[in-house]
């Protein structure tokens, strides 16, 4: 019934597994002698393609494997409905380990193309994590495409290391736009969040849209500017509440992920929110002290120091934009962080080449 391996996606202090499905059926998640429902109010959802089943991130941790159940739906009626017998897969987990240097691959901009994103991450080699970091789909006209996601996270991670997910400004075009946040991690909905793996501590951001609401492209379909302000309020509060985020017992790294550079002013008519964005910058470089920044959507592969020629709002520690795409060929970003001192960059093709490497100075530590 599964379409792939389960996805283990890190939102706040929980792992969402998430498991494409190709009949109706129902699924729960066994870690040690636990276990875990997707269900609604009590009751097992058996009509969604897609299951998530939510696991505190402490528990699957120290358990280091769980067990996907399901039952396919032959017939559910109101009384005495039929189903198949339970289906069992395991899987061991690998959680991010602490006190030592994390590798991890950033993979954006795929445009649903699926097999040069698992040809690069391979030949990048063994990683602690998988960011996806936006515009995986080309758009979200066709629900089919969200599979793309499952296929590169599934192909990738085999469903034994964490993923984080951040949503990119083509995922907000189409029809089921609307209905990204059931097929993808969220907290409570909202497609901004933090998230903790090991000693790395970590806020996936949501720029949504490129261009004004106002654009005709969208056809008054976008309401992004009040997005953002609601987003503006979230950062407020996580900062209000460092003690339990990015200043908790054990952090060493802190990352930020968004698929838009936002601390870039591009050309118009993608020069939007530039006061917004500054007030983002400010906020995280004042307060959060991020030692390294992740970014997609320009289509090309880049890294930007505070100051340089593509800092024009405040940026706030190094950045790395990790995907190109040109002429039909893409590029993405395997990145190892040596005692949180130094990020050794490699972008590797589609193909599995060697496009580039570099050595990134990552900011100071916050005092």
């Amino acid at each position: 019934m599964p379409k792939t391996p389960p996805v283990v996606f890190a939102v706040a202090r929980e792992y969402q597994i998430m498991v494409p499905v190709e009949a109706e059926c129902v699924m729960w998640v066994q870690v040690g002698d636990e276990t875990y429902y997707d269900d609604s109010n009590g009751i097992l959802r058996s009509s969604r393609p897609i299951h998530r089943v939510s696991v505190p991130c402490e528990t699957l941790n120290r358990a280091g494997r769980y067990t996907i159940c399901t039952r396919k739906i032959v017939e559910r009626k109101p009384y005495y409905p039929i189903l198949e017998d339970e289906v069992r897969a395991s899987f061991d987990f690998i959680p991010v380990p602490e006190n030592r240097s994390p590798r991890f691959f950033v993979v954006a901009d795929a445009h649903n193309h699926a097999e040069p994103a698992i040809a690069a991450a391979r030949a990048y080699g063994e990683i602690d994590f998988l960011i996806l970091n936006g515009d995986i789909p080309s758009h979200s006209g066709d629900i089919a495409n969200f599979d793309i996601i499952y296929q590169i996270a599934g192909e990738i991670t085999e469903g034994r290391i964490p993923v984080v997910f951040a949503r990119g400004n083509h995922d907000l075009r189409g029809v089921h736009a609307e209905d990204l946040a059931d097929y993808t991690p969220s907290d409570e909905g909202r497609t901004y969040f933090t998230f903790r793996l090991g000693d790395v501590w970590g806020i996936a951001l949501d720029c949504g849209e490129d261009k004004l609401d106002s654009q005709v492209e969208y056809g008054g379909t976008i309401c992004c500017h009040a997005f953002r302000l609601r987003e503006t309020a979230f950062l407020r509060r996580v900062i209000a509440n460092a003690k339990d985020e990015y200043e908790a017992p054990g952090v060493r790294l802190r990352l930020v992920v968004a698929h838009n550079p936002f601390s870039q002013v591009l050309e118009p008519p993608f020069d939007i929110e530039q006061d917004l964005y500054r007030e983002w910058c400010q906020l995280i470089k004042e307060s959060i002290h991020p030692q390294l920044m992740l970014c997609g959507h320009i289509h090309r592969r880049y890294i930007s120091l505070p100051g340089s020629q593509y800092d024009q709002l405040g940026q706030p520690c190094p950045m790395i934009v990790c995907s190109e795409v040109k002429d039909g060929r893409f590029t993405f970003c395997g990145v190892r962080v040596d005692d949180c001192e130094t990020a050794q960059v490699s972008f590797v093709n589609g193909d599995g080449s060697l496009a580039d490497t570099a050595s990134v100075p990552l900011a100071a530590p916050s005092r």
